[in-house]
């Protein structure tokens, strides 16, 4: 498996490593946190060592491992990972909304997705500015939505 995979670049967050990097290139973790900083200078979260990391599992498709910095293989077939139950807590990072949202939808059965989508808004305009989570939430929706 080699190259950037062009599904990333609509699948996975504006600020993920896999927009720029193909398979191997950066290691994945099961969610964010202060010792995976979003680095401006690179435009994606890096780990202390320097690697670049994707804090997404569920969105660039690929099982949490050290595949960049431990040189671990890639899986040859799996199934994309599931969001847990960590990426279902609202987060602090503006940066880390959009990657919320997608887990959100996810995690919602086909019935109850209106709902999911009503009770994120809320949530998410609690903590957030309004204009920011509707413009997430339409980047988010236009690719979750089309993918059901």
């Amino acid at each position: 498996m080699t190259g950037l995979r062009s599904e990333w670049c609509e699948q996975t967050c504006a600020v993920c490593p896999a927009q720029e990097l193909g398979p191997g290139q950066f290691d994945v973790v099961d969610r964010p946190g202060p010792e995976f900083a979003y680095n401006k200078d690179v435009g994606w979260r890096v780990a202390p060592s320097g690697t670049a990391v994707c804090v997404h599992p569920y969105r660039v498709g690929l099982p949490p491992g050290r595949y960049a910095s431990a040189g671990e293989p890639l899986p040859v077939e799996s199934a994309r990972p599931a969001p847990t139950a960590a990426a279902l807590e609202l987060p602090t990072e503006l940066v880390d909304l959009e990657g919320w949202l997608v887990a959100v939808l996810r995690n919602a059965d086909p019935d109850g997705i209106f709902t999911a989508v009503a009770r994120a808004e809320r949530l998410a305009g609690e903590r957030f500015d309004p204009r920011q989570v509707v413009a997430a939430m339409r980047r988010v929706l236009s690719v979750e939505l089309a993918n059901r």
